[in-house]
């Protein structure tokens, strides 16, 4: 029988797109239209783009179906958004604040280029919070919402990403991490974000990549689509993911942050995890990593001299700035002149944080993702400096350690909270294990299939490829 083709390509993943798409079997114009609906109709309540390239993103899509030969483009057609920090040519570099935008792009960032050089299409920028300092995502024109619950903020600083994706705008969206910035809202909406290893995807982002902190990567609904989009970043031809050889896998509960503790929900999904390690063939052993208190006072100084950097560079005067993000670069510009922002500090954690797996003969590091749920989407922009501090910490303190140390790490979905929330765990690797910790997040998705989508997004997939 011949294959019964979808009537919109809304939900599809991105590999079902592109391998449609080389195949003739839809054009990059189709897919792209039946996109560009679908954010009409539903991004109003969800606010996740900043802007849509509409007229633009069709034209792309057209030169894309003009092309002879698409057998090279392991993104052929797919429409993929980018975070509004990252220039892209044509449009303003907006950096999640109106003190802060920039004027249009001449040229795209490079990872913008490697994935229209893989044949995606750059549908809109998504939103952000001012300066990617928060894992909340809000501005004076609006919040952006989770579509688990849209009570609830989709996490940040990629919030604006994440929500695109979990609603099915986009089969894929780039993000950037500086201290957890796709994987908090990867395990917000209940997605897989890896943040690569250092000097694995080229950076370039505001004064100086937050002293090295700063990673690009993607977010996505399925495993696959992840190794796609960590190839094409990284200038690699798409690898095959092969299942892991046995694993010894460390598990942590103990925060860095003293005083925080996961909840019942992300301490019962490491324990799923674990579960799943089992079934899989690995083993599990109890492994701490020792959080010193220096490091958490060294990493929120950098925190608050990549702000002052950044602003410092555009010429900004801090008095232009969201009330919380003033207080953060007038603390930067302070542990900066006291010398508290060291270079040597953060390489000692790395060679810490490397020796760590070697001392304890592990493969890999399990932690929880969040330590409690996502805060309610509510004007946090018009907040104080300390309730902002607070409510990230709070529920995102087991990112940033990795941002520091500048190891890869993965978030990935393991269930559902009882209040219906998705709820992830994060892996820490080694130097040069992002595939390794695909591959386990691979065998995850076989052994316990996660929800692509929110409950009730997309609302046109009757006929896509995900309603299958």
């Amino acid at each position: 029988m011949p294959e019964i083709l979808p009537t919109t390509w809304v939900g599809a993943t991105a590999k079902q797109i592109a391998r449609a798409v080389r195949r003739g079997d839809v054009s990059a114009t189709q897919v792209v239209a039946d996109h560009l609906d679908h954010v009409a109709r539903v991004d109003a309540e969800l606010a996740a783009f900043r802007t849509v390239r509409g007229g633009e993103a069709i034209t792309e899509a057209e030169k894309v179906d003009e092309q002879e030969e698409l057998a090279n483009l392991p993104l052929a057609g797919v429409p993929v958004a980018v975070k509004e920090n990252t220039p892209v040519a044509g449009l303003p570099t907006w950096n999640g604040s109106a003190a802060m935008r920039t004027g249009v792009a001449e040229a795209d960032h490079e990872v913008v280029r490697r994935l229209r050089g893989a044949g995606a299409v750059i549908l809109g920028v998504t939103r952000m919070p001012e300066l990617g300092l928060w894992a909340l995502t809000d501005d004076a024109t609006g919040a952006t919402r989770n579509p688990w619950d849209t009570t609830r903020t989709p996490g940040g600083s990629s919030g604006g990403a994440a929500a695109a994706v979990a609603a099915g705008l986009v089969p894929m969206a780039h993000g950037n991490d500086g201290l957890g910035s796709i994987r908090i809202p990867a395990a917000c909406c209940g997605l897989v974000g890896l943040k690569p290893g250092r000097g694995v995807v080229p950076c370039q982002l505001g004064a100086d990549d937050w002293f090295g902190l700063t990673e690009h990567g993607m977010l996505t609904s399925t495993v696959a689509d992840a190794v796609v989009g960590f190839s094409v970043l990284a200038g690699r031809r798409p690898d095959k993911l092969v299942p892991p050889a046995r694993l010894r896998v460390g598990v942590s509960l103990r925060s860095p942050v003293r005083g925080v503790s996961p909840d019942g929900p992300n301490r019962d999904a490491v324990a799923a995890a674990g579960r799943l390690l089992a079934a899989a063939g690995h083993d599990t052993v109890p492994t701490d990593p020792v959080y010193p208190t220096r490091l958490g006072l060294q990493g929120i100084a950098t925190w608050f001299a990549a702000a002052a950097a950044d602003v410092r560079a555009a010429g900004v005067a801090p008095r232009q700035l969201q009330r919380r993000s003033r207080r953060h670069v007038t603390l930067g510009e302070w542990a900066q002149r006291r010398g508290y922002v060291r270079e040597a500090d953060r390489t000692a954690w790395r060679e810490r944080s490397v020796n760590f797996f070697a001392d304890n003969s592990i493969d890999l590091l399990l932690t929880p993702a969040l330590a409690g749920p996502p805060p309610e989407a509510a004007g946090w922009s018009g907040r104080s400096w300390l309730a902002n501090m607070s409510a990230n910490i709070r529920y995102a303190p087991y990112a940033a350690p990795w941002n520091i140390a500048g190891l890869p790490s993965i978030v990935v979905p393991v269930g559902r909270r009882p209040d219906g929330l998705p709820v992830g765990v994060q892996f820490v690797g080694p130097p040069g294990s992002e595939l390794l910790l695909l591959g386990v997040a691979g065998q995850f998705e076989m052994q316990a299939p996660w929800a692509r989508h929110a409950p009730g997004y997309p609302r046109i997939d009757t006929g896509s490829p995900a309603a299958a």
